[in-house]
């Protein structure tokens, strides 16, 4: 689950309000960021996903789609089906779903929905730098916790200068585990049902239903 886990808790729990320390450019950028994505009916991103630390790393590509305040998340062996109501969590090794209720008022922080803007709650933000990548421009913005308990250090967000999307984003935590996520494809407004984010166990024959309601 540990997976899931870092891709669902992006924005970890940083309860308290934002301070001071807010960069201007920085600030510009992600606000402009935020609109981009906000104005999207819905989408779909695939991804790579590494992580490494501790002596051990991993990777896996994955896919995320989005649509409104409805999710679904593929990663490593994994789905997150998410329909704005109730979150589940099938594992493929073991053929079987984790079934919980879902309050998107009182879980927004893990809610990939909202991933973008999460940087206006309980971060400091900076601009460091514009770099190339793949004949594009990104400005590199990194954003620091601003709760002194957070396990996170850094997380480094890259915005393309044109338009305004999401490239990759790191997150360094305070152990020294680096996981990185990078956006390999990106499809705006994609045409997609609300019953694809509700889990259909007819679909998985033989699973078991775990439900934690």
């Amino acid at each position: 689950m540990k997976k899931v886990a870092w891709m669902l808790s992006l924005a970890v729990v940083l309860s308290l309000p934002a301070l001071a320390q807010k960069d201007k450019r920085a600030q510009t950028i992600l606000d402009a960021m935020s609109k981009k994505y906000k104005a999207l009916k819905s989408y779909q991103a695939a991804f790579t996903y590494a992580s490494a630390g501790a002596g051990a790393s991993e990777s896996y590509k994955g896919d995320l789609t989005v649509k409104d305040n409805k999710f679904r998340l593929t990663l490593g062996g994994q789905e997150v089906f998410n329909d704005g109501k109730t979150m589940s969590t099938y594992i493929k090794e073991s053929n079987e779903v984790n079934v919980q209720d879902y309050d998107a008022s009182a879980n927004s922080e893990l809610n990939p929905a909202q991933i973008y803007s999460i940087y206006k709650r309980g971060f400091d933000y900076r601009f460091v730098k514009e770099q190339k990548q793949g004949g594009r421009t990104l400005e590199v913005i990194e954003l620091t916790p601003n709760r002194e308990k957070s396990p996170i250090a850094t997380v480094q967000i890259s915005v393309d200068k044109a338009d305004k999307s999401v490239r990759n984003w790191v997150i360094v935590n305070k152990d020294g585990k680096r996981t990185s996520y990078t956006i390999t494809k990106f499809t705006p407004n994609v045409n997609v049902t609300d019953s694809y984010f509700a889990f259909d166990k007819t679909k998985y024959p033989g699973v078991e239903v775990v439900d934690l309601r």
